[in-house]
């Protein structure tokens, strides 16, 4: 017994690691904002939780690591190292022109909430959906029309401009939602006045996280191929909003 004593010991502390190590990832720590100096800032929505907090969800790791690689490929002024988290109804959300919201299936926004997204994107906002599967399509289509009533969801094939804007994406097959492999990822488009060819104001990842295969790309949890197609999403997405 004295001999399995050491060995029983190390086991304890590494579950009670393990377990922190959990908890921590689950706990928000939300970073003080960069002011606004004109250089591109990443910019993530908070929203009052009904579950888990799943608009922090990856914070702020998948900022910094795509952030870097923005700016090793393109010519941008991007703030690497910090970001920004502003909620939906923030009067200073109208300097940035582009957001990020991750899993829609846990928001609910009340009446200013959505009345702030909705004057955002009216005035020319750009809103990144991700990280949502299977039935939580329905809490974020309810959600989405508390802001947009009219809103239309058009799937996107491949043609559309989005996906050649920086990298020329040959298929959007491939991705799948890490949760789950019959998560098959699909791409929907919000466009102003449900117009298919005027701007696409909403492009929406379901079935898909690029945001979970980016925060761990540096750790190989994900195969190589799905983390780079997933930079290749997000990267193509800034460019073309930002060009559009």
């Amino acid at each position: 017994m004295k001999r399995w004593r050491p060995l029983f010991a190390a086991s304890v502390l590494l579950v009670a690691a393990t377990t922190l190590a959990w908890s921590q990832r689950f706990r928000t720590f939300v970073e003080p904002n960069v002011a606004y100096d004109g250089r591109f800032t990443f910019v993530r929505l908070r929203y009052t939780e009904r579950g888990p907090s799943g608009w922090s969800f990856d914070y702020p790791a998948m900022e910094r690591n795509f952030m870097t690689i923005v700016q090793d490929l393109t010519a941008m002024r991007t703030h690497v190292r910090r970001s920004n988290v502003h909620r939906m109804d923030d009067t200073l959300l109208s300097r940035y022109p582009i957001a990020y919201l991750s899993e829609p299936g846990y928001w609910y926004p009340d009446e200013q909430e959505a009345a702030g997204l909705r004057a955002w994107l009216q005035k020319g906002g750009f809103l990144i959906v991700d990280d949502f599967l299977l039935r939580q399509w329905d809490v974020f289509s309810r959600s989405m029309r508390e802001v947009l009533p009219d809103a239309q969801f058009i799937r996107l094939d491949r043609t559309h401009p989005i996906f050649n804007a920086f990298f020329s994406i040959g298929t959007l097959e491939g991705l799948h939602h890490p949760s789950s492999r019959n998560a098959k990822a699909e791409y929907y488009g919000i466009f102003e006045n449900n117009d298919p060819k005027g701007r696409l104001m909403v492009i929406v990842n379901f079935n898909n996280d690029i945001g979970d295969y980016m925060e761990w790309s540096g750790q190989g949890w994900y195969a190589v191929n799905l983390t780079n197609d997933a930079y290749k999403f997000a990267t193509n997405y800034l460019v073309y909003a930002l060009t559009h």
